[in-house]
């Protein structure tokens, strides 16, 4: 999940655009997701990603790189304001718990990521999250979706990090 350095995933007209990752960062995104069998995602993240679907082959081989591994893994999409989806290897969890998740997470075939400060809260609060990644871009937005939820107590180890050329920072904390 990528943030703002005070802490937001979207500025507070709900933008993103300033979390667009540079080349170097996309290739460590795609070395991350490769052995990812099942996003978890909310609405919102899904209708962002859901370009990937489509996306047409020769923009360039990042891109087309993680097209290929999102289109090669299925994906939950967590919400209840839709009733529907039309979206290849996607499901619809209307109301997304934490039994749900885990039950999720047992029926995989490998790696399950849970994106989207939303989706992702209540799995942060019961302490089902084994690994946090997060990409802070070097911009401060004031205010906007928080990255990481109230209430959410959990000791962290720093276990890898990275400096992207465009100022980003990889972090991935183990829980403690």
């Amino acid at each position: 999940m990528s943030c703002s350095v005070d802490g937001y995933v979207t500025d507070p007209d709900g933008g993103i655009g300033w979390t667009a990752p540079s080349e170097d960062a996309h290739a460590f995104v795609n070395a991350l997701t490769r052995d990812v069998r099942v996003f978890v995602m909310g609405r919102r993240m899904f209708e962002t990603m859901r370009v990937w679907d489509t996306w047409p082959a020769g923009s360039s081989a990042v891109e087309d790189e993680f097209a290929g591994i999102w289109r090669g893994a299925d994906k939950v999409v967590c919400s209840d304001s839709l009733s529907a989806l039309d979206a290849p290897r996607t499901t619809l969890e209307p109301r997304l718990t934490t039994a749900r998740l885990a039950e999720i997470a047992e029926a995989a075939d490998g790696v399950v990521e849970v994106s989207g400060p939303t989706t992702a809260a209540e799995a942060l609060r019961a302490g089902m999250v084994d690994d946090l990644r997060l990409f802070v871009v070097p911009r401060l937005v004031g205010g906007g979706v928080r990255a990481l939820p109230e209430g959410a107590r959990t000791a962290l180890r720093l276990t890898d990090q990275r400096v992207f050329a465009d100022g980003a920072v990889y972090l991935r904390y183990a829980r403690s």
